[in-house]
């Protein structure tokens, strides 16, 4: 069954995590073309990062809020001489599903993760009796939104520490050119975006022809950063994993002539 069958569909994920959405989108039918919109590279210092781990007992939590941080952080640890089983020492939070299964196949389970997959969500599912008090640690991109950081604090949280352990930056993209002209001849279907970055970093590139693309987009925050570009967000699935955007755009071209 191929019920993408026809449709050119763009995926601006980055190199290292694009292809298996690529492919499930090939196995579909869609013409699925692979444009990174960000490359994922290590923070500007790890000073940040080196000290949390030199003092990783000291913190009560350590919440993830990806996958890609989960990966960078593990492989920090282990470049200086540490074991991913000292985590399992700590109550450890998750944001999202592929987070969860990334800490999962490092032998470490979650001991929360909000039913919604943003980060001011797992305040509740940590519950602010397991918040006061208590020192957190969050490894994390070197730029991010301020929101979680300051509500761990506003619930009581005795410290707080966001360590940069990766970075997103904009690409080299030759392609950039055969992207504009397939945007300005109406040939592409859809662009998908799964942070806030791969939207931003594509306008970037092909402005001013934002107007013109319909957009399938993970999350809420990801959504309202497409739309404020002026992207026209068709594709927005309530649950933010890969599978429910693959899903979700099935639905949406079953639905259209």
């Amino acid at each position: 069954m191929t019920p993408l069958a026809g449709r050119r569909i763009v995926v601006t994920r980055s190199s290292s995590q694009a292809a298996d959405f690529a492919a499930r989108l090939r196995a579909l039918g869609a013409e699925a073309i692979q444009f990174p919109t960000i490359e994922i590279v290590p923070p500007d210092s790890y000073d940040m990062l080196d000290s949390a781990i030199a003092r990783l007992n000291t913190f009560d939590w350590v919440i993830f809020t990806s996958a890609t941080g989960v990966e960078h952080f593990v492989q920090r640890l282990e470049s200086l001489g540490r074991k991913t089983a000292e985590l399992s020492e700590h109550l450890i939070g998750a944001i999202g599903p592929a987070t969860a299964a990334r800490l999962e196949r490092c032998g470490l389970r979650a001991a929360a993760v909000p039913v919604e997959y943003r980060a001011e969500a797992i305040i509740d599912a940590i519950g602010e009796a397991r918040i006061a008090g208590r020192s957190f640690l969050i490894p994390r991109a070197q730029v991010a939104r301020q929101v979680l950081p300051e509500l761990l604090h506003a619930k009581g949280a005795r410290d707080v520490v966001v360590a940069p352990a990766y970075r997103t930056v904009s690409p080299h993209a030759p392609e950039v050119a055969r992207i504009r002209e397939l945007l300005a001849t109406g040939s592409i279907d859809l662009v998908t975006f799964t942070s806030s970055s791969t939207a931003s970093n594509f306008a970037a590139m092909v402005e001013p022809m934002t107007g013109t693309v319909r957009a399938a987009v993970i999350g809420p925050i990801t959504a309202a950063t497409a739309r404020e570009l002026g992207f026209s967000v068709v594709v927005a699935p309530a649950e933010y994993t890969v599978e429910a955007l693959t899903h979700a755009i099935i639905q949406y071209f079953d639905a259209r002539p």
